[in-house]
């Protein structure tokens, strides 16, 4: 019989609304679970039990009034450690801030909280959400709850690893190179990448960057739909903000796959990917394509995507790093001090050469999605690797130029400012959770998650449904 924790949230959500969950239970559930796996596989950097257990009793006080319930109302959540919480502690992963515990919640939080969400736990991410292997120099390496020698990914990796274990039902995320994307792959849970402004955020030093974005993570898609749909909105300290309406998000349109027109791609024709990765994306494919109405080939040009992606990635180290890199270089890691030394060696030619390719593949994406309603491709261009490693060094024997170059299948979608959905879909060979990444137009976020959810559907009843860690 499952416990309480492992319950979708719109099912909790639903059952504390009619009295049949209490918020208490479901905070003991979750606290327990904590309690058992987390020591094998160290996803929680910092808890919040007493705090939760009293909101827990609050919300279902407030049930029993009958007072008016807001979206997420009595459900557990996972805070990425990258977002400052009220009198929590916060490190984003860095020595610097090993005992920082911020004065307030910065938005993303705030407006969890109140849609009646209980922050629970802190998950750990790499220093500065540097890196797609979560590990740093405060709490030490996240691990793959389907291999404890693997990584899970980052830089939500914390986040992924609590939803697959069952720890919380939903959790945060934020995304720049994969950055929920990939940890979502590696541990069968869902992490969604929405179009930037879609979630405002006050925290984005350069405002009119499209790069970083913050987004749900959860065991399935309507889960990850009813907490975007309480994280969106608009707020005046983000230029980017588009003031859409949650409601609009929350429920999904039901999708036939046989109406829609798709692409499917091995590497997005650019990104380095491993013959295993392929191997496993070609047995999807196999077995989904025949479902889908229409296939059509990827034609989208992406030249010069690494290099502008690289780019503009540094530019944005530079303007949060560069201070601690020269103040404190002993106390900064080497993903970080390795953006912020590119972003110095840059020039004004080399970063307009990047925004014009960015604005060329914009451009060309959405010409190409006008005529298509998804690309499906592998989320990441690599298996989980050893957790002692910091990323991958070659691919199929072939040197990648970064540590970030094995993420190119991410980093290609965000550049474009494209909106796109982590799945879960099965096994890999090795028997680790593998992952498609759903990709739609820009501003469509809804009609990407409506595509996601019908493939997901599809996937629970052709044997290609989420993997669950064993021992949960």
């Amino acid at each position: 019989m499952a416990e309480l924790c492992d319950l979708e949230a719109v099912v909790l959500r639903r059952l504390i609304g009619a009295g049949e969950v209490s918020p208490v239970d479901l905070v003991e559930s979750c606290i327990a679970r904590i309690e058992a796996a987390d020591p094998a596989v160290n996803a929680i950097t910092a808890k919040a039990y007493d705090r939760a257990r009293a909101e827990a009793r609050a919300a279902e006080a407030a049930v029993r009034r009958g007072d008016a319930l807001g979206l997420l109302h009595g459900l557990p959540i996972g805070v990425k450690d990258l977002s400052d919480t009220e009198g929590l502690l916060t490190t984003y992963g860095s020595p610097l801030f090993a005992d920082n515990v911020p004065p307030a919640d910065e938005r993303v939080v705030a407006v969890l909280r109140q849609a009646g969400a209980i922050v629970l736990a802190k998950t750990n991410t790499p220093e500065f959400g540097a890196g797609a292997n979560t590990r740093n120099d405060v709490f030490g390496p996240t691990r793959n709850p389907f291999d404890r020698r693997l990584t899970c990914g980052g830089s939500s990796g914390g986040s992924a690893v609590a939803l697959a274990c069952g720890m919380v039902p939903l959790a945060t995320g934020s995304d720049l190179a994969g950055s929920l994307r990939t940890p979502a792959a590696f541990c069968g849970i869902v992490g969604f990448r929405p179009t930037p402004g879609l979630i405002p955020t006050e925290t984005r030093g350069h405002g009119w960057s499209p790069l970083p974005v913050d987004g749900p993570m959860a065991r399935t898609v309507a889960d990850a739909a009813l907490m975007l749909s309480a994280m969106v909105g608009d707020d005046p300290r983000d230029p980017l903000s588009l003031g859409v309406d949650g409601d609009s998000l929350r429920s999904l349109d039901d999708i036939d796959l046989a109406g829609l027109t798709v692409a499917f791609t091995e590497d997005l024709g650019f990104a380095p990917v491993d013959n295993r990765v392929r191997a496993a994306f070609r047995r999807a494919r196999q077995a989904l394509e025949p479902a889908v109405g229409r296939s059509v080939d990827f034609a989208v040009d992406m030249s010069g995507v690494d290099e502008a992606f690289a780019t503009l990635r540094a530019v944005g180290f530079v303007a949060a790093h560069r201070e601690k890199v020269e103040a404190t270089p002993d106390k900064v890691g080497p993903n970080v001090s390795a953006n912020v030394a590119a972003g110095l060696r840059l020039g004004l030619a080399d970063v307009a050469e990047a925004l014009t390719v960015q604005t060329r593949v914009v451009r060309d994406a959405d010409a190409f999605l006008a005529g298509a309603d998804a690309v499906i491709c592998p989320v990441a261009g690599h298996p989980p690797f050893p957790c002692e490693e910091w990323y991958p060094a070659a691919i199929d024997g072939l040197p990648l130029t970064s540590y970030f170059h094995w993420l190119a299948l991410a980093y290609g979608p965000t550049l474009a400012g494209l909106p796109s959905v982590a799945l879960p879909f099965g096994r890999d060979e090795a028997g680790l959770p593998f992952g498609l990444q759903i990709i739609g137009r820009r501003r469509g976020d809804h009609a990407v998650l409506a595509v996601a959810r019908a493939v997901e559907a599809w996937a629970g009843r052709n044997g290609f449904g989420r993997a669950v860690p064993e021992s949960v």
